[in-house]
C-alpha cells in the first residue's frame, strides 16, 4: 500500500510540473506574440512613413523646361544672358526659389548662383524677357540669379508679400548674367552643364551647345 500511494504522489509532482511549463510556454508565447505584433505594427507604419518620404522624393522637384540666350550683337558677338525656364515637377512638392541652388560650367569654370530675393520681375502683364531694366537682370552677380515671373495663378511668388514659392502650374526664368558668372560672354560651339537643385527632390538639369553662330538675339538652347 505504501508504495502505491508514493507512485501516486510521484506522479501527481509530475502532472503539476508539467502543466506548470505548459503554462509558462503559453505566457512565453503570449509574450513573443504581444512583441511581434508590436513590432509588425511599427515596421509597417515606418514603411508607410518611409515610401511617403522616397515618393515626395522622387516625384518632387524642378524640371527645365527651356533655356533661352541672349546675345545683343547678333548677327556675330556672343551670348552674355541666360533664362532657365522651370517648373515643378508633376505631383511634386512646392518649392521655395530661397533655397535653390543654380550650377553652371562652361567647360572652364563652374559657379553656384543662389537667388537674390531683390532680383525678381513679375511678366505676368507681358513684356520684353531680356528686357536689361528688369531688376532681374540688373540685380545679379557672379553669386546670385534672378527670378521672372512667368505664370503663377495662385500668387505663390509675391516675392514684395514675401512668398517665393514655385507650385504647380507656376513656371519661372531663373535669370544668368553670363558675363559676370565667366568674365565673357558665351561663345558659340560651347558646352554648357548645370543644374537647378532645390532644397529636396531631383534637380532640373541644364545641358546644351552653343549653335556655330548667332543670326539672331534670342536663342534657344534647350
Amino acid at each position: 500500500m505504501v508504495g502505491r500511494k508514493f507512485r501516486k504522489n510521484e506522479k501527481g509532482a509530475i502532472g503539476i510540473e508539467t502543466l506548470i511549463v505548459f503554462i509558462a510556454m503559453v505566457l512565453v508565447a503570449a509574450v513573443s506574440a504581444a512583441v511581434l505584433i508590436q513590432t509588425v505594427g511599427y515596421l509597417q507604419q515606418k514603411a508607410m512613413a518611409t515610401g511617403r518620404e522616397t515618393t515626395k522624393e522622387v516625384a518632387s522637384g524642378l524640371k527645365v523646361a527651356q533655356v533661352l540666350g541672349y546675345d545683343p550683337e547678333a548677327p556675330g558677338g556672343n551670348i552674355t544672358r541666360l533664362a532657365v525656364i522651370v517648373e515643378p515637377n508633376t505631383g511634386g512638392q512646392p518649392v521655395d526659389l530661397r533655397h535653390v541652388t543654380l550650377t553652371i560650367s562652361n567647360g572652364d569654370n563652374v559657379s553656384v548662383l543662389q537667388f537674390n530675393t531683390l532680383a525678381n520681375t513679375s511678366l505676368l502683364n507681358g513684356g520684353n524677357l531680356f528686357n536689361s531694366s528688369f531688376a532681374a537682370w540688373t540685380k545679379t552677380d557672379s553669386s546670385h540669379f534672378g527670378v521672372i515671373v512667368l505664370q503663377d495663378a495662385d500668387n505663390s511668388l509675391n516675392v514684395s508679400a514675401g512668398r517665393y514659392t514655385i507650385d504647380s502650374g507656376d513656371k519661372v526664368a531663373l535669370t544668368v548674367n553670363v558675363t559676370s558668372v565667366f568674365g565673357t560672354g558665351l561663345d558659340p560651339s560651347t558646352h554648357v552643364t548645370g543644374q537647378v537643385r532645390p532644397e529636396f527632390g531631383a534637380p532640373g538639369i541644364i545641358d546644351f551647345t552653343t549653335p556655330p553662330t548667332y543670326t539672331v538675339n534670342i536663342v534657344e538652347l534647350q
